[in-house]
């Protein structure tokens, strides 16, 4: 017997009826005399081996299909990724920005160490910043808040620095745009201090005020350590100490404690102690004079003893004659006459546009022309 033939008789014996996917022969069909033809039936395989491969076949199939299905999930994963890190990119810009929101410039109050006089909401500055408010509709530079606590309409605030755009807000009736943190007392005072150093000068007696309610509130234990905190030179924060701690009726003399300069500090200083009681007697005759002096003319008398005065025959030299230069409501300067009959006029900063100079010159060309 031939090896193919043994080979065949072994795998007739075998029966593969329990193996997935396979079927047994079926019964032959009539011939087609007897019968009519019926459809063909799908192709099964009819031997061990075709079954085994038929099975494998499919095992295959689906092997491939769930490689394509990881594929696209793995793709679907890469762009994924890519977009997360595209989102990481854009938010790293944003690293330690802080949200703004539109709050309720009633609901926020002044801080308790402001450094902002009164009078420095009445100057053509602040009447500038409030025309870019109302033209913007509201503040677009943000300003610092604390919260301080709530009552029943919501949260409480207090200004950490932006006095300024508060209170043109305020004004206006517009919403602030304010930045919230959480600071402590001193690290409120030291934002607003630098903050507002860097924007509008602050005039000296405006820091001495608040440097000197930092000290006496215990935020600082000495002159020292405060110039170490806010970044200030030693030297002219002493200065400023000493303008804020001068009596009240000297500062009452100026015709605006914003007019009083730090190289005055020294000099007046030493007037006080010199000869206090004559000081405040010379400032208290300078606050009746109507005009009021101008600045400077205030620190010359204050600083001329009596002696002086009465050997020049009076008991204070009166100071140039200046008027105070008004319009719409606001002054914007003052004009002086000195004892040789000389006009001095003098114009706060921002009173006269750069465009408007050569139209003031000759307005008063055309005056005095007028006037020979």
């Amino acid at each position: 017997m031939s090896a193919g033939k043994k080979l065949a008789d072994k795998a007739a014996k075998l029966d593969f009826s329990n193996l997935p996917g396979f079927a047994a022969p079926r019964a032959e069909a009539p011939s087609p005399a007897a019968a009519p033809q019926a459809a063909p039936e799908a192709h099964r395989p009819k031997t061990a081996p075709g079954a085994m491969m038929a099975f494998a076949a499919d095992a295959r199939s689906e092997l491939v299909r769930e490689n394509e299905a990881l594929k696209a999930r793995a793709a679907e994963a890469d762009q994924l990724r890519g977009q997360v890190s595209e989102l990481a990119a854009d938010l790293a810009q944003w690293d330690g920005a802080k949200a703004a929101r539109l709050l309720d410039p009633k609901r926020v109050r002044r801080s308790r160490w402001a450094n902002r006089h009164a009078q420095s909401f009445n100057d053509p500055e602040f009447a500038a910043l409030k025309d870019e408010l109302a033209n913007a509709g509201g503040n677009v530079q943000p300003i610092k808040v604390r919260q301080t606590g709530r009552d029943a309409d919501g949260e409480l605030y207090e200004i950490v620095f932006g006095h300024r755009r508060h209170q043109g807000c305020l004004e206006l009736g517009l919403p602030v745009l304010a930045m919230v943190e959480n600071l402590s007392d001193q690290g409120l005072f030291v934002e607003m201090d630098r903050e507002n150093r860097a924007r509008k000068n602050l005039s000296a007696w405006e820091q001495g005020v608040m440097y000197q309610r930092a000290l006496d509130d215990g935020l600082f234990p000495s002159q020292r350590k405060l110039a170490e905190a806010v970044g200030a030179d030693l030297s002219a924060l002493g200065k400023a100490l000493s303008l804020a701690r001068l009596p009240q009726e000297v500062i009452d003399a100026f015709p605006s404690p914003l007019d009083i300069q730090f190289r005055w500090a020294k000099l007046l200083t030493d007037a006080v102690e010199k000869d206090r009681a004559g000081l405040i007697r010379r400032a208290k005759a300078l606050a009746q004079q109507s005009p009021r002096p101008v600045a400077k003319a205030v620190l010359d008398a204050l600083l001329t003893p009596d002696d002086a005065a009465k050997a020049g025959g009076g008991t204070v030299p009166p100071p140039p004659a200046a008027v105070e230069l008004v319009a719409g409501g606001q002054a914007w300067g003052a004009l002086t006459v000195a004892a040789d009959g000389g006009i001095a006029v003098r114009l706060k900063p921002g009173a006269v546009a750069d465009g408007q100079r050569q139209a003031l010159v000759k307005l008063l060309s055309e005056f005095l022309g007028r006037s020979r």
